[in-house]
């Protein structure tokens, strides 16, 4: 793989050795893909962000590395709010651990606004190349804004971050954003039929990690972070087109004659939707847009929780909106910043839970070892307030 003598240096060590272990990480990548080059990147986002999942050696990695990174990055979703995480429930030993790991990575000169929605923060372009690593941010990066990613892991995109490049293959190369297979979805008129997350976490099984291209639906913005997330989940969905929809739909045309076709049947959506008794319901995975507050705040207007009711959002979208996080709370349900129902150790605590998200239901029972439900919001808001 080519590298621009400046890059050399890093690799021989002449900028420190944690420049040039990230250096490293990146050649080593873009090796095993075939990568030509080094391209540089706009913005970085960084998974593994909670002590939950990476533990004690995962901190003393991150508190071993001395360098900043070169481009603007933010961190995914951490284990407890930064502020309250005590009447949340989470005990002082592992908040410990847990600002440990976010003052580790402050001193990297990562932003701390700990989110799996990076782009209701920043304006990211059509184009843009990026180094993200948690998947429905990949998805909806690729997908609805048209930027470049592939879907990394948190040490390649930490390395991305750090050099301000990443390797040249996969997603970043227009040729390979080609669809793959074509989606259709059978339509219907009961509220369910159009859950996008539930569709997606049809879709994702069905199409596996091929690019698919959906036709005839016309979902907003907030429908295709669902339907993105959830493929990204079941599947390993990095970038979908919505025929007239998504970016690129617009700018290439897509021959799809030649293409496998699946079909999301209405009876495969509804059979998701299991009733049966939760101990808590949690909404916000991925993290909720500002309509998705506004339409929260509406429905439980008059309204008091009679069970825990977590909605998670990034920490920018909540200070901005405080009038929306104030008729919400005034239900007894709590806007929760900074972490996520799948990465907090305070969701471990419950038996079941019901979600309104695609993603949660393939996460939440190996990641919290919890009965997953999935509903509408207006169901999760009626089951939290029954």
């Amino acid at each position: 793989m080519y590298l621009e003598k400046d890059d050399e240096r890093v690799l021989a060590g002449e900028f420190g050795e944690t420049r040039q272990k990230m250096m490293e990480i990146l050649v080593a990548l873009g090796r095993v893909y075939g990568a030509e080059r080094l391209i540089p990147i706009t913005s970085a986002q960084v998974s593994g962000a909670s002590y939950k999942t990476i533990g004690r050696w995962g901190l003393a990695w991150l508190q071993s590395l001395d360098a900043r990174v070169a481009v603007p990055t933010v961190l995914n979703p951490i284990g407890m709010p930064q502020e309250g995480w005590q009447e949340f429930g989470i005990d002082e030993e592992f908040a410990r651990h847990q600002m440990e790991v976010v003052q580790a990575c402050r001193r990297l000169g990562i932003k701390i606004e700990c989110t799996c929605t990076p782009y209701y923060l920043r304006i990211t372009e059509y184009g843009e190349h990026l180094a993200w690593a948690e998947s429905s941010a990949v998805a909806y990066a690729n997908s609805v804004l048209g930027a470049r990613t592939n879907r990394e892991g948190g040490p390649s995109a930490l390395a991305a971050a750090i050099i301000g490049k990443t390797p040249y293959y996969g997603l970043h190369i227009v040729e390979n954003r080609r669809p793959q297979v074509v989606v259709e979805v059978e339509g219907g008129t009961s509220p369910r039929s159009d859950h996008w997350g539930a569709i997606g976490h049809i879709a994702g099984k069905k199409v596996g990690n091929r690019i698919p291209i959906f036709t005839d639906i016309r979902p907003n913005r907030d429908q295709l972070k669902a339907l993105g997330a959830a493929m990204a989940a079941t599947g390993a969905v990095a970038l979908f087109h919505v025929d007239k929809i998504t970016r690129e739909t617009r700018v290439f045309n897509f021959p799809t004659d030649d293409l496998d076709r699946v079909t999301v049947s209405r009876d495969e959506v509804e059979a998701l939707f299991a009733e049966t008794e939760v101990e808590a319901v949690a909404v916000g995975c991925p993290h909720c847009s500002v309509d998705e507050l506004r339409d929260l705040a509406e429905l439980l207007r008059g309204k008091t929780t009679t069970k825990p009711f977590y909605i998670f959002a990034a920490r920018g979208v909540a200070a901005a909106n405080p009038d929306l996080v104030d008729a919400i709370e005034r239900s007894g349900a709590r806007v929760i910043t900074d972490t996520c129902m799948v990465v907090s150790p305070r969701m471990d605590e419950f038996a079941s839970i019901m979600v309104d998200s695609g993603k949660a239901l393939a996460y939440v029972p190996g990641m919290c070892g919890a009965l997953a439900r999935i509903g509408t919001r207006k169901e999760c808001v009626e089951v939290a307030t029954s």
